[in-house]
């Protein structure tokens, strides 16, 4: 890869750093954070190891820039510690030799992150998204066990129990609304089993030994009783993809739909403004209209969430290498053996820095205020302009 046993010393000794600091930040970041997370939400830990896969790609553009970072403040850092820049420099070697090997890494990091943000961190973000849904019985009974109680504002029905054992709800409290939201009829149960009907959106509650409260404030005893409900649409509808979950090409394709529709809707809102009815045209032609001006609205959002994507992606993978332009001079020039405050120097201030200013970046450009390509590429010049002043004071001395 390098020509010279320095290069290639150097650009290992990196590699190895950043490597064993990936895997370190990953980790803490998963089982600190995210496992912990995703339990406290009534993940079952089958569900939180099935999780983890997919939540690793969807880390790495965030953690990837930090590590390399750390990577280019401990090893250069440790050289110029130990006199070896002063030597390379009193044999006659250029600095800039000496930083190859960081400016390889930071390319290869920028590189490999817009490659995993091309395909797969889409595809395994849908995947996290869609995979919980797809076992709505397990998740159903995790809220009630977390919660003791499942309820959502747009049902007409609530489930509360004491404790849930396995698949079996012990002292269960079943309460049916009407539509002015008064309670219809209350169910009590000694115990009591869900079954979820996927393909008739249904949940069915069998419960066993108990009474019913019918609205003539009747009670009654069972033995066996089913009630069948509905079931929320945000467990059984289908799930549609947010521009994050798309991959690249599928984001080209869907932003030439998009565009399509605006145009066709641009021209109903010119044929509504110039009076030319067509013949098919509505009665209630005035609210026809305002709905068209809706819609433009809703699919220029959509266009703009789209546009803005596409800049983020490699804005954030290149990252890295702006990165790297500020890390290497950095290290070098603490000169110390407190490598941990070197990468706090230069990180504190890409955190308060490159990161609002990303964030701000991107949401101006869904807003669709700004151009995408100017703002959210802001942060990466800011980055870049440091970078390329610190590399030019470290070259001057």
């Amino acid at each position: 890869m390098f020509g010279s046993i320095l290069s290639r010393m150097i650009f290992w000794e990196l590699l190895k750093v950043f490597t064993l600091s990936l895997i370190g930040i990953n980790g803490i970041m998963l089982m600190g954070g995210i496992v912990a997370e995703a339990s406290r939400n009534g993940l079952g830990l089958m569900q939180v190891l099935a999780a983890i896969p997919l939540l690793i790609p969807s880390l790495l553009p965030y953690t990837v820039p930090a590590t390399t970072l750390f990577a280019t403040c401990v090893v250069y850092g440790r050289l110029s510690h130990d006199n070896e820049i002063l030597a390379i420099r009193s044999a006659g070697i250029n600095l800039t030799f000496v930083l190859k090997p960081a400016l390889v890494l930071g390319i290869a990091t920028s590189v490999a992150t817009f490659a995993l943000y091309h395909s797969l961190i889409p595809y395994t973000h849908l995947l996290l998204r869609t995979m919980v849904l797809k076992d709505v019985e397990t998740l159903l009974y995790s809220y009630l066990k977390r919660d003791g109680e499942f309820k959502q504002p747009k049902l007409n029905y609530s489930i509360f129990v004491r404790k849930v054992e396995g698949h079996k709800l012990i002292n269960v409290i079943f309460k049916q609304r009407d539509a002015n939201g008064e309670p219809h009829v209350v169910i009590s149960a000694h115990e009591a089993e869900l079954q979820v009907d996927m393909v008739n959106k249904k949940v069915r509650v069998f419960m066993r030994n108990g009474e019913v409260c019918d609205p003539s404030r009747t009670t009654f005893a069972f033995r066996d009783q089913m009630e069948e409900v509905s079931l929320p649409d945000s467990l059984g509808g289908a799930y549609e993809a947010r521009p994050s979950d798309l991959t690249w090409a599928e984001i080209k394709l869907k932003q030439i739909e998009i565009q399509v529709k605006i145009d066709e809707t641009l021209a109903g809102i010119a044929a509504a403004e110039a009076g030319n009815l067509p013949n098919h045209a509505p009665e209630n032609w005035p609210r026809h209209r305002k709905d068209l001006y809706y819609l433009h609205a809703f699919l220029s959002s959509t266009l703009f969430q789209l546009n803005a994507e596409l800049q983020m992606r490699p804005a954030l993978a290149a990252g890295c290498f702006f990165f790297v332009l500020i890390g290497c001079p950095v290290g070098i020039w603490f000169s110390r053996s407190d490598y941990l405050s070197a990468f706090m120097t230069c990180f504190l201030p890409i955190v308060f820095l490159y990161y609002p200013l990303l964030l701000c970046g991107t949401n101006l450009g869904k807003e669709g205020r700004y151009i995408p390509e100017l703002c959210i590429w802001a942060a990466d010049g800011v980055m870049g302009l440091f970078g390329l002043l610190f590399y030019w004071r470290l070259l001057r001395n």
